[in-house]
């Protein structure tokens, strides 16, 4: 069945489909150019947000389409057709780094090096013209066959942020976003950088530095976690690029890069001391799944009221270097060895019913029949055994804890929650908390604002709310 026309463009086949739309391999017949075309989706939108979403798209890519950069995808065209926003750009044939990550691609240092360099370039002339990306990932950077690296999604990734965001929302993806997207603070360039700094330490180690089970504890990551260097996760990596990834990946954007080319210089700097891509020993890493690289919203304030959609974060410590599991396991026999050693020092000599005695590991002397009968006389009934243990056990046997109480967050704009003097993370995107029963204090700071502190008695399955918002 061939694909329906879109304004004037015959679409040939479907590239690939995303978060916002799909992109499709089409033909401008007027000018016999065969370009790519992604249509953009408001589905799930009121009427008003859908307006506001389409203006915002048309002013972002107009801006967007004036960027004239070899390492930027050019934009020829926007429109709209039967209800359908689209816009029409540069078709590139080459790979996206997601493809090339996920194919356990060996990668030089000098490689590495040089495409974050021509993505860091592309981003300082952006920015240069007011234009910032939002959404610098893997999927986002195309690699030509002639090695050029394209930044792909301007104009389109940008959309739900500024002035016309639709309220409550931001988008991104969470293990590329920066700590100023997750709170929903304005961003400018230096987001960008920290993204390309995420982007950078995936490269060089195959692991993205913030990555949890789930979307809040990704982003609880992102806002508190500090990842190993790369050269902690393989010595061989330069130590010159712990240096960038650790500047770019500053929490504070005034201690990151303050522009795109300051990173770009260092990193030219780095691929000019690698030996060249053909001739330097294979860099092979360990690629983690591609999962969490796609474009979602997330909640940035939330205080209507409504039941919490996200399930509630959970402290997710640093990521850790890989490590062999061979240290782990000796340790744990040693642990276990000396733990049954101590367990069997501490019981009777008699086993329970049921249970195998151990033989002693040297010889003894047989008993006499007098220590036999006294021992006998010693011993309890079978009976009387079985039930002392049972008791035993009985006593030993924890009581049920209390089921915890729900408490439900609807914090604005965003606060730092604090239980007991210990960070439980950011709200949004944080919205609800697990206590157990009892008094706790919850502190909501916000670095603008007053800190709100108070004492909550929790019960047993109780549905309790916090709802404040910083004025």
């Amino acid at each position: 069945m061939p694909l329906p026309q879109l304004g004037r463009y015959e679409l040939l086949s479907t590239l690939g489909r995303g978060a916002m739309g799909i992109v499709y391999e089409a033909r401008d017949p007027l000018i016999e150019r065969t370009l790519a075309i992604k249509t953009i989706s408001c589905a799930g939108l009121s009427a008003a947000e859908s307006e506001a979403f389409e203006q915002r798209f048309y002013r972002e890519a107009k801006s967007a389409g004036k960027l004239n950069h070899p390492n930027i995808v050019t934009i020829h065209d926007i429109g709209r057709s039967d209800e359908q926003a689209y816009i029409a750009m540069e078709f590139l044939a080459g790979r996206s780094l997601r493809d090339i990550l996920d194919s356990g691609a060996i990668l030089s240092y000098a490689w590495i090096a040089d495409i974050a360099a021509q993505v860091a370039e592309g981003l300082a002339f952006a920015h240069a013209h007011q234009v910032v990306h939002r959404d610098i990932k893997p999927a986002n950077i195309m690699v030509l066959e002639n090695g050029t690296a394209k930044i792909t999604d301007f104009g389109v990734a940008q959309l739900p942020s500024g002035s016309l965001t639709m309220a409550g929302t931001a988008f991104g993806s969470p293990k590329y976003m920066s700590p100023e997207q997750v709170t929903g603070k304005t961003v400018d360039g230096r987001s960008d950088i920290f993204s390309l700094g995420v982007l950078l330490y995936e490269l060089l180690t195959g692991n993205a530095p913030f990555a949890g089970d789930n979307l809040n504890a990704t982003l609880y990551q992102v806002l508190n976690a500090e990842p190993p260097l790369p050269s902690q996760h393989n010595p061989r990596i330069p130590a010159a690029f712990d240096e960038v990834v650790a500047q770019a990946l500053q929490k504070d954007p005034a201690a990151r890069y303050q522009d795109a080319a300051a990173m770009a210089a260092d990193l030219r700097e780095i691929a000019a001391c690698q030996p060249a891509a053909s001739h330097q020993p294979a860099h092979e890493i360990a690629i983690s799944s591609g999962s969490g690289d796609d474009t979602v919203a997330i909640d940035v304030v939330r205080d209507t009221g409504d039941e919490a959609t996200l399930p509630a974060a959970t402290p997710v410590p640093a990521v850790a270097a890989k490590r062999s599991s061979l240290p782990l396991a000796i340790g744990a026999v040693a642990v276990l060895a000396v733990g049954g050693a101590a367990f069997l020092l501490s019981r009777p000599a008699s086993p329970p019913t049921g249970v195998a005695a151990t033989a002693p590991a040297q010889p003894t002397p047989p008993a006499s029949a007098a220590d036999r009968a006294k021992a006998a006389a010693a011993e309890p009934l079978p009976v009387a055994r079985q039930a002392t243990d049972q008791a035993v056990a009985a006593a030993e046997t924890p009581p049920a804890a209390p089921a915890d109480g729900r408490v439900r967050l609807a914090i604005a704009p965003w606060g730092e929650v604090v239980v007991d003097g210990k960070p439980a993370g950011v709200s949004p995107p944080l919205m609800e908390l697990r206590l157990p029963p009892g008094k706790h204090v919850i502190e909501i700071r916000n670095t603008t604002f007053p800190v709100r502190k108070q004492t909550l008695d929790v019960a047993a399955d109780s549905n309790l709310r916090i709802k404040h918002k910083f004025e």
